[in-house]
């Protein structure tokens, strides 16, 4: 019985800890996007669902990535 509830929670605590890293990627894309069009740079990262997944499975190095990913498409 105590381990179906402490399997419970670990669930509900990944599924958190990914709703949050979304919601920190999505902020951080956002203002990245918005400081990069002021300095007349073209490179922005969109928002769609592979991007909600690899920030919230990666967190700020999957921001990190997709800027990467971007950068090098402009080259």
């Amino acid at each position: 019985m105590m381990e179906g509830r402490v399997g419970m929670e670990r669930r509900t605590s990944l599924v958190v800890n990914f709703v949050i890293r979304v919601i920190v990627g999505c902020t951080m894309i956002f203002f990245a996007n918005e400081w990069l069009d002021m300095q007349g740079y073209s490179a922005h990262v969109g928002f769609n669902l592979i991007t909600l997944l690899t920030t919230g499975t990666l967190g700020i190095p999957g921001v990190a990535l997709l800027y990467g990913i971007t950068f090098y498409k402009i080259l």
